[in-house]
């Protein structure tokens, strides 16, 4: 009987310590001792070729159709390589071949607008973006940074393309290589971009440019702009007339 007595009693110690862990544990997420784990941002929902992902920890992995973008992630895009991801507030990105995208940071809660918390950083290479429901309800929740200046989103469906001596293959109205610099497209809506030399809005068909990190975002004749365009395999739905990166623009891009 007392065996048994001792083993009870080691029995309702060793509970005791696991609710105590348990529940230390917990608190310790609460106050923020411990991280929480990264949340899960976007779907990859089109592919076309390689897209690799350096995750916040360093962790390099492939991703798939289906494949979950997380907060932290880092997309790289090969070099023939499009994908199109999109994210769980309903806004969509299409990355272009050589593009390195950040998910710096990423919270969005359908119920919970002022929660909402939406960063990306366009490291190089080029996209085309359709704000989702976060942008729509609040523009100042989501932004687009770039080496040269950050891009604001007023419900938009625009394009983005950093060069950095790595742009030959980019189609331009000359013919010509662009020029090194941001260059964004406006297709609905509207953008800000903003650096220290200034800011400037960027109206649905208007064209921008900006040099350096000092030199004001200036817009540029419709002539001489660069459009972001994507192949219709990636930027169109099969069972849907939704497009992103097509020149002409319908109804339905707007998020």
């Amino acid at each position: 009987m007392k065996i048994l007595s001792l083993r009870a009693s080691n029995l309702a110690a060793g509970l005791a310590f696991a609710m105590l862990f348990i529940g230390g544990n917990a608190a310790a997420q609460t106050n923020g001792n411990v991280p929480a784990p990264s949340s899960v941002a976007g779907t990859v929902t089109h592919l076309s070729g390689l897209l690799r992902v350096k995750s916040a920890a360093g962790v390099n992995r492939v991703l798939a159709v289906k494949s979950e973008v997380m907060q932290g992630d880092t997309l790289i895009t090969e070099r023939d390589t499009y994908a199109r991801i999109k994210f769980t507030d309903d806004g969509e990105a299409v990355l272009r071949p050589g593009t390195q995208l950040a998910v710096e940071a990423y919270s969005y809660d359908a119920v919970a607008p002022a929660k909402d918390n939406i960063v990306l950083s366009l490291l190089k290479g080029g996209l085309r973006a359709v704000t989702g429901l976060a942008g729509q309800r609040n523009h100042d929740v989501v932004k687009i940074n770039t080496p040269t200046a950050t891009i604001g989103i007023r419900g938009t469906h625009f394009g983005a393309l950093f060069c950095q001596n790595d742009c030959g293959g980019v189609p331009t109205p000359n013919g010509g290589t662009p020029s090194n610099g941001l260059h964004v497209d406006v297709a609905q809506g509207a953008i800000v971009v903003t650096n220290p030399g200034g800011a400037t809005v960027f109206q649905a068909g208007q064209f921008g440019y900006v040099a350096n990190i000092n030199t004001p975002p200036a817009i540029v004749p419709p002539a001489q702009g660069i459009q972001v365009t994507m192949p219709l395999s990636i930027s169109t739905n099969s069972s849907s007339t939704t497009t992103i990166g097509s020149s002409k623009v319908n109804a339905c891009m707007a998020q």
